[in-house]
């Protein structure tokens, strides 16, 4: 799958320079990792976030993001946004303020 250059610059930036933050190719775009736990990844249509099992309801409720799904599977804890979200500054930093908290709250790896 093509990679979107834009988003992972975008995503970079608003993530910074933290410790423990590492970037690998996966799921057909660009995976972003805290700890060694899988945080959030750039795709050529959209941006995948990781919220939790259950932390997830209030993002569903904004327009643009939807559930993510790995084939048929619903990925509970798991929303994609495409441009509409992700071009959103607000909302992009949003998402990912909530995905860094569910992240840092989890085990090293």
């Amino acid at each position: 799958m093509a990679r979107d250059r834009g988003l992972e610059e975008l995503m970079r930036e608003e993530l910074g320079d933290r410790p423990g933050l590492a970037e690998k190719s996966m799921f057909g775009g660009w995976a972003f990792m805290l700890n060694g736990n899988l945080l959030c990844c750039a795709r050529h249509d959209g941006m995948l976030i990781r919220l939790g099992k259950g932390n997830d309801d209030w993002a569903l409720a904004l327009p643009g993001v939807i559930q993510m799904l790995s084939g048929e599977r619903v990925m509970h804890g798991w929303v994609r946004g495409g441009a509409e979200v992700y071009g959103d500054d607000t909302l992009r930093r949003r998402l990912l303020d909530a995905a860094l908290a569910y992240v840092e709250s989890l085990p090293r790896k």
